[in-house]
């Protein structure tokens, strides 16, 4: 019972659910409580404990199906349909954990031929023998789809298939009708338990190597180029920067002050206890005031860039709960504000439409300077962080560090993330260089982990 329940936290942890120990052992108790012998009660117990959000009972749900789930498969006549649903309805949905009399049949799969076990009739013997092979090849360690086969294989040699496999092919050199009949016999079991073994090795995937595989993916599209990511890797890209969104606005939203400690104020404090002849009942204790998170984003939106700027705009939007004060603006040679179009619209077609409206034309910084001054140097503040994204390539033109100067002058910090590598940085009509003095930070930015860090340092200046 333990090593089934640890063998199902075990996938639930594998799967993106995680179990703490403390839940585990709610989850052993529950079930010493309730047993196994009702399956729904079983499930339902289990997501009272080991579930804690929407996104977890999915996964506990899927995981459970999957879990306590043995298909039984009549491997000695393909053509006996009635007898072989009467023996997948006894072993659909059944538990890992035995009575007495399935260890005894166990314990006997063991002592079984694998000419014996493949025209055995008996669906609990095979999957205890197919579970046994499992184990002792390893199969829980699969980690990718094309190991698959090679677990079948294993398995299938731990069943004894070589000798079972001699003694097919010493029948196949044999012409007469006899052996040939035999031979097809011979073939047609083998091959169903082969797919039996298929089965499980597919399930096994199913609850430890899926998950593994995706994370390794998600690792590889994580660090690789924006600009190198290819229409198969977008959809994954939205499902990665949802999950980083949601990790960035867990370890940054705001705690609780603590008012029973720090620095004591004492001309508040007497302030408080005038009422009370100067006794200090009631302390009153420094607290650093902590600004709320006001990033004004501007974004270049042209050919070179836009790639990285539909990245950007989908981590800051599924921020929105964490930075409420969040203004968006594009350019390629004219500012303009997007946010109307991004709350408003799907991301996509937002952002189809903004690069198709505004990623026209020459690259013009000083322009959008001066478009930002002239209409919306009102959101800018102390409070602001003015967060940019471009490879700060101006075609020549005047790049406005006037006006610039005076943005940094007004904001709290100015954090400049650029596409192009450093090594590139003011050459040809590049102007980053003259700006990078009155930024706070300019940083290479390229990849789905650059943007996480840049923006968990954004939000650090307001911790």
């Amino acid at each position: 019972m333990e090593r089934t329940l640890t063998d199902f936290i075990r996938a639930l942890r594998a799967a993106g659910a995680p179990v703490s120990s403390a839940e585990a052992i709610d989850a052993a108790n529950a079930l010493s409580l309730i047993g196994f012998e009702d399956r729904q009660r079983m499930k339902d117990a289990f997501g009272l404990v080991l579930a804690k959000s929407e996104e977890e009972k999915i996964i506990h749900d899927q995981m459970f199906e999957t879990f306590f789930r043995r298909k039984s498969v009549n491997v000695s006549d393909s053509s006996s349909t009635d007898k072989k649903g009467a023996k997948a309805k006894h072993g659909d949905d059944l538990s890992s954990v035995r009575s007495a009399e399935q260890k005894d049949a166990e314990q006997k799969a063991g002592q079984l031929s694998f000419r014996e076990l493949a025209f055995s009739d008996d669906s609990e013997r095979i999957a205890t023998a197919i579970e046994r092979a499992g184990a002792a090849a390893g199969v829980d360690d699969i980690r990718f789809s094309t190991q698959q086969a090679f677990f079948v294989r294993q398995m299938l040699d731990r069943l004894g298939v070589e000798a079972f496999d001699q003694e097919l092919s010493s029948k196949m050199g044999d012409p007469k009708r006899k052996a040939q009949a035999e031979v097809k016999k011979l073939s047609e079991a083998r091959a169903l338990l082969q797919k039996r073994a298929r089965e499980y090795v597919e399930q096994r995937f199913e609850l430890f190597g899926r998950s593994a595989t995706d994370n390794f993916m998600n690792e590889v599209v994580a660090n690789r180029e924006l600009a190198q990511l290819g229409m198969r890797d977008m959809e994954r890209m939205k499902v990665m920067v949802a999950r980083m969104a949601k990790r960035l606005a867990v370890r940054h939203s705001r705690r609780r002050k603590v008012r029973n400690r720090g620095q004591l104020d004492m001309r508040h404090t007497m302030r408080a206890n005038a009422g009370h002849d100067g006794v200090p009942f009631e302390l009153v204790w420094k607290h650093r005031r902590k600004d709320r998170p006001k990033i004004v984003a501007i974004c270049d939106v042209s050919g070179s860039v836009s790639r990285y700027v539909r990245f950007l705009l989908l981590f800051l939007y599924a921020l929105k709960d964490q930075v409420t004060d969040l203004s968006a603006f594009a350019f390629s040679a004219r500012l303009k504000e997007v946010g109307h179009e991004l709350e408003n619209m799907s991301f996509e077609a937002a952002m189809d439409r903004i690069i198709h409206e505004m990623g026209s034309g020459g690259t013009d910084y000083g322009q959008a300077l001066q478009d930002l001054q002239d209409q919306y140097w009102d959101s800018i503040d102390r409070r602001t962080t003015i967060l940019i994204l471009g490879d700060g390539r101006s075609n020549q033109a005047d790049p406005r560090l006037d006006i610039f100067q005076e943005a940094a002058a007004r904001a709290k910090r100015v954090v400049w993330l650029c596409p192009e590598p450093p090594g590139r940085w003011g050459t040809g009509d590049s102007c980053v260089l003259e700006y990078k003095p009155f930024c706070t930070s300019m940083s290479y930015c390229a990849t789905a982990l650059d943007l996480e860090q840049a923006l968990d340092e954004v939000l650090n200046a307001y911790d």
